[in-house]
């Protein structure tokens, strides 16, 4: 753990801005569903422990921590990006849309940007990138919670539409469950048609 999980903070904080937001994003990797992105402000005394990368936490330890974020923060802000998009602009840039779109649903809006990762995002709004983000600040760590809770639900939604692809256990990550669904069944309408190994031949 850093030294002081709200480094990031303070030195903004210190520059004169006042609502500071964390922003993240979950669902990069899989081959099936959203990637979806949060935007988080946290108020200045901000009183939940155990903020941490989401990667690090059970899913129980994030689903606790997301109750506690969605009662004392600020702001949050959602941004999903859907499947045929990320096939359109790729993911990389899917990932940074959907970031800007948490900003834009964030009410108070930001006046600064913590962003996870080395990319700043399309806003006029001063920001920083910061690499390994969901480790080092807690607003970003915050944020990563907020995302992966999200889309973790949203495709525990699509199960039930798709249920023999096993989304409520692998939430679209490529699992040898799911690259064998995918082999039996072909892609469904929520798989990234782009990704490598989604378009497999069929057995």
């Amino acid at each position: 753990m850093v030294s002081d999980f709200w480094a990031f903070e303070k030195r903004a904080g210190n520059e004169g801005f006042k609502r500071i937001a964390g922003i993240d994003e979950a669902g990069r990797g899989p081959l099936a569903g959203p990637v979806v992105s949060a935007a988080v402000i946290l108020p200045a005394f901000f009183p939940v422990s155990g903020i941490a990368d989401s990667k690090k936490l059970t899913p129980g330890k994030r689903d606790d921590l997301y109750e506690k974020i969605y009662e004392h923060a600020v702001s949050i802000g959602i941004g999903i990006v859907d499947s045929i998009e990320i096939d359109r602009i790729n993911i990389l840039n899917a990932s940074l849309l959907s970031m800007c779109f948490s900003v834009e649903n964030l009410d108070p809006q930001p006046d600064f940007l913590l962003i996870d990762g080395p990319f700043g995002i399309q806003s006029n709004l001063p920001q920083k990138p910061v690499i390994h983000g969901d480790e080092t600040s807690i607003s970003i760590a915050a944020a990563s919670i907020v995302a992966k809770v999200t889309r973790d639900r949203l495709m525990e939604m699509y199960d039930q539409d798709y249920p023999r692809y096993g989304f409520q256990k692998h939430k679209g990550y490529p699992t040898k469950a799911h690259k064998e669904a995918l082999r039996k069944f072909g892609c469904c309408p929520i798989h990234r048609k782009s990704f490598k190994g989604v378009q497999a031949d069929r057995a």
